[in-house]
């Protein structure tokens, strides 16, 4: 029997559109290689939304050789040569003087884009203090998009084994960096057609004129490998401050919260970081139930920058420790992956599923900044009453465990079919990892923290819930203010 649908446009998404054909691909070798190939079959317009960008790095494999340059500064410019009706735009996030654009990398190809009458570049700064525009976002033609959480930037490419040693993992300058795991999405039709609308909105308000829309251009299909979901309904959901006369959009902590709500036995997601209060709350309550859903959280060993380390890490040390107060039935679990030899994986993936019924992939965290105070955009579909998606749901979830767990996708099914959890199941898996001196994800410890970076996470300093939460004084403000708080016991006979 189907489940009644949990997208209300206006509620929890902007609007709902139906794809042709969805997709998701993991990790950004396959996501570099298939928006390189879209953009090579442009005909008349690509927009290009995101948080960073770094036009020195090879868009593809580092080896690629399809003909056309690999950097991707210079593989916009040849694309523009090759075809003259194309135009081709940039909108970026400005943090003024911490702009991307500020590389050295980026600067010459700033000036030689300027010149260009098919290349057009924006910087965005328009936010509220503090905030920013996190999208990652590419629509071309109006008739194929990508939606997730990868951006064309330094250290992000990897392929889904995740070596130790892989000797093609560099920046362009040659330097090596760690292993690093993402998620983004690939659709067409008339979602991708919506999708191009919120980039001309993101494009006018930052100053660009109107663009008109692209009449219908055929699609072409890429080689790089894509996890299909095939026709499906697809929901898009923003996160947007409240910003001068503009209201704030919370549609994507409303979907988050009622996919929780609507979970039955499972709740599996990948973020990289876990400190939203509002999220937490939402699963505290649904611990309590003793027939409740179990939770599994991928998360990264640490953030990958300081401020993160101090802001997130301890926002999730604190949370968790709330969480496992209220977790008295064991439902509640977060994993980190690391590598054969225990080397830590970059966990940059944003996504959701519950059960094998919803999946939602995008731009954002699990924090507050991305439920309130940044720009984002995740897009959503559900199974209804078709088996064969829910089905394609649950594939892909163990799918992505498998990797996470050195092991297959059968291997994951079967373990969770003969434990009935899947708590147990990557438990078992676990364990017999350790008995061949492998681990491929080690369960979260709770860290030390210093007094001042408790104050900092309670008071929600540097991941605050929204504009108006910036000028809070601090005594309105607090992660655990009127919720996480330690079960009250009831007195005997009361």
């Amino acid at each position: 029997m189907a489940l009644p649908t949990i997208f209300s446009p206006s509620q929890n998404c902007w609007r709902i559109e139906k794809a042709d054909e969805f997709s998701i691909l993991i990790d950004a070798n396959d996501y570099f290689a298939s928006v390189r190939a879209s953009m090579m079959a442009a005909k008349r317009s690509i927009f290009f939304v995101g948080w960073d960008f770094d036009a020195s790095i090879t868009l593809g494999h580092p080896k690629v050789d399809d003909g056309a340059p690999r950097g991707v500064g210079d593989f916009l410019l040849w694309l523009a040569r090759r075809t003259p009706g194309l135009e081709i735009r940039i909108l970026l996030w400005s943090p003024a003087p911490l702009a991307s654009w500020a590389r050295p990398s980026n600067l010459p190809y700033l000036l030689r884009w300027k010149w260009n009458r098919q290349i057009s570049v924006r910087l965005d700064g328009k936010h509220p203090l503090g905030s920013s525009h996190h999208q990652k976002m590419l629509v071309i033609d109006d008739a194929v998009a990508y939606c997730g959480g990868i951006d064309v930037t330094l250290d992000r490419w990897d392929t889904r084994e995740h070596l130790d040693d892989n000797p093609d993992r560099r920046r362009p300058n040659g330097k090596p960096y760690g292993p690093w795991h993402d998620i983004s999405s690939r659709f067409t039709g008339s979602a991708a057609h919506a999708l191009g609308e919120l980039c001309r909105q993101r494009w006018t308000r930052a100053g660009g004129k109107d663009v008109p829309l692209v009449e219908t251009v055929p699609t072409t299909e890429d080689s790089a490998p894509h996890f299909s979901f095939g026709k499906v309904d697809l929901a898009i959901a923003r996160t947007s401050p409240a910003y001068q006369d503009e209201t704030a959009v919370t549609e994507i902590e409303h979907l988050t919260i009622d996919m929780i709500n609507a979970a039955q036995r499972v709740v599996y997601a990948e973020s990289q970081y876990f400190a939203s209060r509002a999220v937490a709350q939402t699963i505290a309550r649904r611990l309590a139930e003793p027939e409740g859903p179990e939770f599994v959280l991928i998360n990264p060993t640490t953030s990958d920058n300081w401020l993160g380390q101090i802001a997130m890490d301890t926002a999730r040390a604190r949370l968790v420790e709330s969480l496992r107060r209220h977790d008295k039935f064991g439902r509640f679990r977060i994993y980190h992956p690391i590598t054969a030899k225990g080397q830590p994986i970059y966990v940059h993936a944003k996504l959701m599923i519950t059960d094998d019924q919803y999946l939602r992939v995008g731009s954002s965290n699990i924090n507050n900044r991305s439920m309130r105070f940044d720009q984002e955009c995740d897009v959503a579909l559900e199974a209804g009453a078709s088996e064969q998606l829910s089905t394609r749901i649950a594939s892909f979830r163990n799918d992505l465990l498998a990797e996470h767990l050195g092991t297959t996708p059968d291997a994951i099914d079967q373990a969770i079919h003969q434990c009935g959890s899947l708590i147990a199941a990557i438990e078992m898996l676990r364990a017999q990892n350790a008995g061949s001196h492998v681990e491929t994800l080690k369960p979260y410890e709770t860290p030390e923290m210093s007094d001042i970076e408790r104050w900092l996470a309670d008071n929600e300093i540097l991941d605050p819930e929204g504009s108006e939460a910036v000028f809070e004084p601090i005594e309105k403000r607090g992660l655990f203010r009127g919720r996480l708080k330690r079960p009250r016991r009831r007195k005997a006979g009361g």
